[in-house]
């Protein structure tokens, strides 16, 4: 057998015998080798690196335990204890913008008036739990200009509650609990008191005498037995579905005298009472309109 230099040949396992391998073939495997190196083995570091990165971006369950308020937790584990609605940030509680404050039907439930921003004008609180209104709910706020707290569980509302906001104009406690209302302030330009369990008791006869500024006013579906005073600055007025049997020449016009015309006044609503229109022929003549609605 003819000597080669080991660089030259290689060995068959099979027969034993050795095979030359030119220069070019050399040079071709050699290349292909760089070329496996140079792509393959940063693609492998790559992928593993990727993986790793992957791995560490997963979030560690014994590290954080983010409890489920939507599901209720089995007795015998020890999850934690939900935070109550007072015990949150107004503003993490509710949405707060430019002003407004906006909390309806907050979960967890509500059962109070949060604390409010110094710069609020505008609470939308409806249909949540609140039961009770305080003089310290709304105290040293004379930004406020609207407070809408329909579809609440309000059964009591302390006297000085409103009556200190200077700017307050529409006040709206529809579908509540009330049996009397507290005292209003002054600029009130709107108040809705319907759906609730108002008496004559409850709601002073002169309770809006003093809103010179009052035109719509809704206390319909309640208990009253009277109509109370009516400012003259009304426009609107909606007392249907209350207990009204009987009203007087003067409840909306003035009887000693038939010049007098109520020009501000554009609506009327008494239905839905025991009270027969037709026995108070003269209690409508200052109006431009009769009451609409169905009487007997």
């Amino acid at each position: 057998m003819e000597n080669f230099p080991s660089h030259m040949y290689l060995r068959s396992k099979p027969s034993r015998q050795y095979f030359l391998l030119s220069p070019a073939t050399q040079t071709m495997m050699k290349l292909r080798t760089l070329i496996f190196t140079s792509v393959m083995v940063p693609w492998i570091l790559s992928s593993a690196a990727k993986d790793e990165y992957m791995e560490a971006r997963k979030p560690m369950k014994d590290m954080v335990n983010f409890p489920d308020y939507g599901i209720p937790q089995d007795s015998d584990s020890d999850p934690a204890v939900a935070p109550k609605a007072e015990e949150l940030p107004t503003c993490l509680l509710c949405v707060c913008l430019s002003g407004s404050v906006y909390c309806e039907e907050v979960s967890p439930e509500m059962s109070a008036v949060p604390a409010l921003p110094k710069e609020t004008a505008y609470l939308y609180a409806r249909f949540n739990k609140i039961t009770k209104i305080t003089n310290s709910d709304f105290a040293d706020l004379a930004t406020l200009k609207r407070i809408d707290l329909t579809g609440n569980l309000i059964a009591e509302i302390e006297d000085g509650a409103f009556s200190k906001l200077p700017n307050l104009e529409e006040l709206t406690l529809a579908e509540n609990r009330l049996a009397k209302l507290p005292a209003l302030p002054n600029k009130l330009v709107s108040f809705s008191a319907n759906f609730n369990k108002l008496t004559t008791q409850g709601v002073k006869a002169n309770a809006f005498k003093k809103l010179t500024r009052l035109e719509y006013l809704y206390l319909g579906n309640n208990e009253l037995a009277a109509v109370p005073h009516l400012p003259e600055s009304l426009h609107i007025v909606h007392l249907h579905n209350n207990r009204i049997a009987t009203i007087t020449d003067e409840t909306f016009c003035k009887g000693n005298t038939s010049h007098y015309i109520r020009t501000n006044m554009d609506e009327v609503r008494l239905d839905g009472n025991p009270i027969m229109l037709s026995k108070h022929p003269n209690s409508f003549i200052c109006l431009h309109f009769l009451p609409i609605g169905r009487y007997n």
